[in-house]
């Protein structure tokens, strides 16, 4: 049995090149940063939690809410091939018991805020805005975009930023979660505008306040989809 399943919508991408050197404290054991035409990314993401299900069960006022996280891309390399795959530098909700599953079985770094979730139709386009908010202060983000869906492109960086099918976490120095995430291939929508409202500081840590004069390189609207979360194991050096 899946440990989650939910449907993953309107997750919305806005994308920073920076100094890979800021990402190695938080690489896990047995991954390598995976780069994009020789550029390293790291993402703030929005997204709806829909239909979420836990172990099969649906868990009262824990069924449909917002996340916000902000990760970077890594790979692993396993039986001939590379897996492509994600860490999370923090994820945030609203809901307290996500933050304790999460926090407790998947060494995830969650965080419970309160937050909102917006989509505003003009004539042709639609705005999603996610809101976050800490210590009294409103942090968004916030993208405009066309209203027609369609395919990635095979190779493009908005595959390399979009799929992406297992997930990382720090268990220590010589130990690693990893789990699978499983989904079909999103649409996205072309993306106009991108604005980011957000105190990285206050939010992630002094390793990240840099953030806060940056401007994103680029930004992603996808649709999404059913996912599930499954196959969690460690993943441990081997004793000499």
């Amino acid at each position: 049995m899946s440990f989650l399943t939910a449907e993953w919508r309107k997750l919305a991408f806005a994308n920073y090149i920076i100094d890979p050197k800021v990402l190695n404290p938080y690489l896990p054991y047995g991954t390598a940063l995976d780069l994009y035409e020789g550029k390293c990314f790291i993402s703030l993401v929005g997204l709806l939690f829909e239909e979420t299900r836990l172990l099969g069960f649906k868990i009262p006022f824990h069924v449909n809410f917002e996340e916000l996280n902000l990760r970077f891309y890594v790979k692993r390399y396993e039986d001939n091939q590379w897996k492509k795959g994600v860490v999370f530098i923090k994820e945030i909700v609203p809901k307290a018991a996500i933050t304790f599953v999460a926090n407790t079985l998947y060494n995830e770094k969650y965080e419970t805020l309160p937050m909102q979730y917006l989509e505003e139709q003009k004539e042709n386009s639609k705005v999603i805005t996610y809101k976050w908010f800490k210590s009294g202060i409103e942090n968004s983000l916030s993208l405009t975009s066309q209203e027609k869906s369609e395919a990635i492109i095979s190779g493009s960086e908005n595959e390399f930023i979009a799929e992406r099918y297992w997930g990382y976490a720090n268990k220590g120095e010589t130990s690693t979660t990893e789990y699978e995430v499983k989904h079909d291939p999103w649409k996205i929508y072309p993306v106009s505008e991108v604005a980011v409202k957000n105190d990285f500081a206050l939010v992630y840590g002094r390793d990240f306040a840099f953030m806060n004069e940056l401007k994103p390189h680029s930004a992603l609207l996808a649709e999404g989809s059913a996912i599930s979360i499954e196959n969690k194991r460690f993943i441990k050096k081997e004793k000499n």
